[in-house]
């Protein structure tokens, strides 16, 4: 009869945070995405905003429709002024994430070794006892015989 693994549990504590670590990178990794698509639209709106401005510029415009164009685009740059530090907060954070998936991974796995060495321990005791009983009972029989 083996012997259960003594750290059975930390083995299973170490895998549910492993698993949340793993949870947790995806979420920060999809935030990190999602910041960035944020980002990409807003330059992209104001590059097409930029455009329209020098079209109506070109064109001819009342300063008041000038001063207008030039606030709006100014709110614009600040939003993406605004979004490119949610990025680098995003992308920092995803970093963070990342070494706290890996640490939990070394843990695990540290764990995990000792309990395969431990269940290939086992078995070899439980190799070596079937090994004992099957040469006894060979030696029993074979003391049968001679008698």
């Amino acid at each position: 009869m083996s012997k259960p693994f003594a750290l059975q549990t930390v083995l299973e504590l170490m895998q549910r945070r492993a698993d949340d670590a793993t949870q947790q990178l995806a979420r920060l990794i999809a935030a990190e995405q999602d910041a960035k698509a944020k980002l990409d639209l807003l330059c992209q709106y104001r590059e097409e905003y930029a455009g329209r401005f020098q079209a109506s510029a070109q064109a001819g415009m009342a300063p008041l429709q000038w001063k207008n164009f030039q606030d709006f685009l100014a709110r614009l740059d600040d939003a993406i002024a605004q979004q490119q530090q949610a990025v680098i907060q995003s992308r920092h954070k995803t970093t963070a994430g990342q070494a706290h998936w890996q640490a939990q991974r070394v843990r695990l796995k540290a764990i995990d070794t000792l309990s395969v060495r431990h269940s290939r321990a086992e078995e070899a005791k439980e190799n070596r006892r079937e090994q004992k009983a099957i040469d006894e009972f060979a030696a029993r029989k074979h003391l049968k015989e001679d008698t």
